[in-house]
């Protein structure tokens, strides 16, 4: 864009556009929910069945390596079939599990449920993307993907806060069944409401191989990653085998794709585009520089300040307050000039917003604490919805569900990847020592440390998005 040349005004979304967005958007929430409140969860569940914590972490991390198995099949599939009926049973079968977990009767019954969950939630979050990139068009992508983000940040701000007061006054149980009243919503309107969505490409043969590969690599990773948190170390046996099988795996995909080319499940031309593979690099990086702290800040105010769990989690609304605030402004600025400067302006807030937690301590004011957590909900709110965006800029319409199918992978990993170091880093930092608050506070400094290091990187990739969405002739382009 020249210097002197203003930039096209935006020409407002159709209100019919937008009702789909919404419609497909309240389809997700459940997902995203229900897995922050599971998570408060844990020893309520470990009490009920008489369980050690071992078993329990299943009830998580068979629902996460479910979700990241099922996102190639959902990308194959919503190629091959109408992406409306497909959300419609993801949203049943997540729904009826719901129910089944808020029944569960063992440990075990809990388990297979999760996982039948995780499955669906795969689904549903592959399919939301995906939808949205259709029906937006490449003039008002940002503004749709800031819409579809909106379950992102209100599940880690409300889904803790919600499963705090549904176990203190309720039971766990009743963190399947809330799920009950907005399923039925969701899946009535879809039913009535959303068009069909006509699959880009019916002839898109099942490609076993590389959803078997692809599949297998993301879980082999995401449990390994997941055991280094849990032991605090990366350097245990069980991290080191899943990791290296994980990066086997992925090698033999990159492989089988060279010879595939364009039939695969995630084609490697699409790495041709410089915009995709930054957006990838920094989707990762993100996964530990945004998301990674999200895991130290309630553990920051329940063992530094002595907050409960509610409290920790009521103290963090400032944060998503500021993620909620930028996201209408992102996805309009991400639509008029494009994703590069966005992102590089939201990460120099977010660079701020994260610096004063590398010196808080117990004794730091929480009206200070509350104006940083905003400051900082606003740059992390602008990070990853242009990069999404820009990962789409310039794609084929066949290509956007192999391109979603990219993107929530390294997602998944990122976000994986994220919690993990960060907890390594802090627990690191704790080992073999007397548990003092002052210990504890560097521990987290540690780790908010290297979360700042990480956004610092993050500036690197964030170079080579692009300057605008626009694309010079774009016939048949998304």
């Amino acid at each position: 864009m020249r210097k002197n040349e203003k930039a096209p005004e935006l020409e407002p979304i159709p209100k019919s556009i937008m009702n789909i967005a919404w419609i497909l958007v309240l389809g997700a929430i459940m997902p995203l929910l229900d897995s922050t409140m599971v998570n408060i969860a844990i020893k309520h569940l470990s009490n009920d069945f008489s369980i050690g914590l071992d078993l329990i972490q299943w009830v998580i991390t068979g629902y996460v390596l479910a979700m990241a198995i099922s996102v190639p099949l959902a990308g194959w599939m919503v190629q091959r079939f109408n992406g409306k009926w497909l959300m419609i049973g993801a949203n049943i079968l997540f729904l009826a599990t719901s129910i089944a977990s808020g029944f569960s009767w063992s440990i075990h019954s809990l388990i297979i449920f999760r996982v039948i969950q995780g499955i669906s939630a795969g689904f549903i979050m592959t399919l939301v993307t995906t939808l949205c990139v259709e029906i937006a068009g490449r003039e008002r992508m940002g503004r749709l993907m800031s819409t579809i983000g909106i379950p992102t940040v209100l599940g880690p701000i409300l889904g803790p806060v919600i499963g705090a007061v549904i176990v203190q006054f309720l039971s766990w149980r009743y963190i399947f069944f809330v799920n009950v009243p907005i399923g039925i919503l969701a899946i009535t309107l879809m039913i009535l409401k959303l068009p069909d969505f006509t699959p880009t490409n019916r002839k898109a043969k099942f490609d076993f191989i590389g959803i078997t590969l692809l599949g297998a690599c993301s879980a082999a990773l995401i449990y390994g990653i997941t055991k280094a948190a849990k032991n605090a170390t990366f350097n245990n046996s069980t991290t080191i085998g899943f990791v290296t099988a994980g990066a086997v795996i992925l090698a033999a995909y990159m492989i089988y794709a060279v010879f595939k080319k364009e039939r695969t499940i995630l084609p490697l031309h699409l790495f041709k585009s410089k915009n995709f593979s930054a957006a990838m690099i920094g989707l990762f990086l993100a996964g530990i520089a945004t998301n990674g702290p999200m895991l130290l800040l309630p553990l920051f105010f329940q063992n530094i300040k002595g907050f409960s769990v509610l409290s920790a989690g009521l103290i963090l609304i400032p944060q998503g307050i500021g993620m909620l605030v930028a996201r209408p402004l992102i996805g309009k600025l991400t639509d008029k000039f494009g994703a590069r400067n966005v992102v590089l302006v939201s990460l120099t807030l977010a660079i701020v917003g994260t610096i004063p937690f590398v010196f808080f301590n117990e004794a730091s004011s929480l009206i200070l604490v509350s104006v940083v957590l905003f400051i900082r909900g606003i740059g992390i709110g602008g990070v990853t919805i242009p990069m999404m965006t820009d990962a789409y800029t310039g794609m084929a319409k066949q290509e956007i569900a192999q391109a979603s199918v990219g993107t929530r992978l390294v997602q998944n990993i990122g976000g994986a990847f994220g919690s993990a170091v960060i907890a390594t880093v802090v627990s690191f930092s704790t080992q073999g020592k007397t548990p003092t608050i002052p210990l504890m506070a560097n521990a987290y400094h540690d780790g908010f440390t290297l979360a700042l290091i990480l956004s610092l990187v993050l500036l690197i990739p964030s170079l080579f998005l692009t300057n605008k969405t626009s694309i010079q002739n774009p016939k048949e382009r998304c």
